[in-house]
């Protein structure tokens, strides 16, 4: 009871420092903002030691080849990018078709018409890399309905804000454990609409190890298979931020009847953009995290033996 409740005041000042931080934030120039944010992230960087030593440690198993130096550049100017995409989120709601065409380079945006062309809607997956709440801003602007599949955090309070934010563009959100969210996301599909998720975290759901940076990464496999079970295409994008501009690169759709193997092809295409710009990726994340409750790989290789049988 007594963490319940000093998560439930964590919560309330939590949503009090955004709601402020949004209503300033509203009302600077976005060079402002990221300036702004710049400067938390080396707050953060300086600071919060802990979190520095876990990204440090996750940097290295990625790219062990690397000299400390350049790792350490490139986990400092993470969180400067973190602090610039959180400030940047306060300031969204300024955003619209006029700002969009100013702010950001849009590639390929084709593909999400041709996703949706079958009248099965699409899965749309993008990873915890650069601003992808502005990711998401852009697609609904673009004219697209999106459905997002989140994690419901402790606090109400700061459930509360995000939805709100995300709100302001339209944007549905299905809590991941809520009762009715398989039942939602089929709905959802079947109106015709993009759903959307982040994949590229070790998470408390059925998943399964497929390669990251040449070590078996645990994945969420729910998703693709869903994308099995109602034949919708599947479609990944990133966001990029680049010289003051935000870029946008949607890539081609594509299905397989193979969940694995779905999951397996985008988690490739995660670690090709991590590798274009780490430092736009979030390494405070444990990727390589066991949670044997939840790995269902082991399980999948004794069906498939005792098949071949």
């Amino acid at each position: 009871m007594g963490n319940l409740k000093a998560r439930a005041r964590r919560g309330v000042v939590i949503g009090w420092a955004l709601t402020s931080t949004s209503v300033i934030a509203r009302h600077l120039s976005l060079r402002a903002v990221r300036a702004l944010g710049s400067f938390f992230g080396e707050l953060t960087w300086l600071l919060v030691w802990r979190h520095r030593k876990r990204a440090l440690q996750n940097i290295a198993i990625a790219f062990p080849d690397w000299p400390d130096k350049k790792r350490r550049e490139t986990v400092r100017s993470m969180f400067h990018n973190v602090g610039q995409s959180l400030i940047e989120w306060m300031w969204l709601p300024n955003l619209d078709a006029r700002k969009l065409a100013e702010t950001t380079e849009i590639h390929d945006a084709h593909y999400i018409d041709e996703a949706l062309a079958a009248g099965r809607g699409a899965l749309i997956f993008t990873a915890h890399f650069g601003n992808w709440e502005w990711l998401a801003a852009t697609v609904t602007l673009l004219g697209h309905p999106v459905t997002v599949l989140q994690r419901n955090r402790d606090e109400p309070d700061l459930n509360r804000f995000i939805m709100r934010m995300r709100s302001h563009f339209n944007m549905r959100s299905i809590g991941r454990k809520s009762e009715s969210s398989a039942l939602e996301m089929y709905r959802a599909l079947r109106k015709g609409e993009l759903l959307a998720f982040l994949i590229d975290q070790t998470i408390r759901a059925e998943s399964v190890k497929v390669p990251f940076f040449g070590r078996p990464a645990l994945t969420p496999i729910g998703p693709a298979r869903l994308a099995v079970r109602t034949e919708a295409p599947v479609m990944i994008a990133f966001i990029e931020r680049q010289n003051g501009k935000q870029i946008v690169h949607f890539q081609k759709p594509f299905f397989s009847s193979d969940a694995y193997e779905i999951t397996a092809r985008l988690t490739a295409a995660i670690e090709e953009q991590v590798r274009r710009a780490p430092e736009q990726w979030i390494w405070l994340h444990n990727r390589w995290k066991d949670r044997p409750r939840w790995d269902r790989t082991a399980q999948f290789t004794r069906v498939s033996a005792a098949a071949s049988k």
